[in-house]
């Protein structure tokens, strides 16, 4: 009998090499996951959208419909939130920075170590099935409902990828305290650390989204000592507020 793997789920792989998908699929059956494959990028889009996977693992470049325009299909039309980790063979930041920006969760560059590759399911699939939390955080005007994922602020709902999300409530939580990058890595990745651009990328994103649109911003960067959530200058008019 085989033992399955503790964090074993159901993966979809949409990867249209052939010799990378069998490779893969074979190595993940062999860890106790059920994998479904398509091997371009509608079959790919049809299956994400019809069934519930742990986490999608995703090829840029498919044939029909790339792996970028499928990954914002399945955030911006179809509204799922299912973990994404995008294989790609391009690894500028600015491509990562693209990657990100269409809802992927993780990247791996081709080529890659298999075993990595299931180091990074596992670490998302933990994240993703925490007992979901029903609290309101709010800082500034800015919040998010953290049962109904909703988040607004003056008023204005925010689209933000599935990552954004964790980011903001781990620094809603603290705020306004100061969150250290190692720390904050460690809450969303596990173990498995990413490389040093993709907390960046997702704090890129994530300003683009909360912070530029708006007269002031609540997303900050302490050198050499990690991020905040704030209002400062709430925070500043209340400190002068006489005792």
């Amino acid at each position: 009998m085989t033992t399955h793997d503790e964090q074993a789920g159901l993966i979809l792989l949409v990867e249209d090499n052939r010799q990378i998908a069998e490779m893969v699929g074979e190595f993940l059956e062999m860890k106790g996951y059920s994998v479904d494959y398509a091997a371009d990028g509608v079959s790919g889009l049809h299956l994400a959208v019809s069934n519930s996977y742990d986490v999608i693992v995703l090829d840029l470049m498919l044939p029909g419909l790339d792996g970028l325009e499928l990954c914002r299909k399945l955030r911006k039309e179809a509204k799922k939130s299912t973990p994404v980790l995008m294989l790609t063979a391009r690894d500028t930041l600015e491509d990562k920075l693209v990657g990100l920006e269409a809802g992927a969760d993780d990247y791996l560059v081709k080529p890659f170590e298999v075993r990595e590759l299931v180091a990074r399911l596992r670490a998302l699939i933990r994240r993703d099935r925490r007992q979901v939390s029903t609290e309101v955080l709010t800082v500034g005007d800015m919040t998010l409902d953290t049962a109904t994922l909703r988040l607004t602020r003056e008023g204005q709902d925010l689209v933000v990828s599935p990552i954004g999300l964790k980011l903001l409530a781990i620094l809603m939580r603290e705020s306004p305290r100061v969150v250290s990058r190692r720390d904050i890595e460690r809450e969303i990745w596990g173990d498995t650390l990413p490389d040093s651009d993709t907390l960046r990328s997702h704090l890129y994103n994530l300003r683009r989204v909360i912070d530029k649109p708006f007269a002031r911003p609540l997303l900050h960067t302490i050198h050499s000592a990690g991020y905040r959530l704030a209002d400062l200058e709430s925070e500043l008019a209340s400190a002068r507020q006489p005792a």
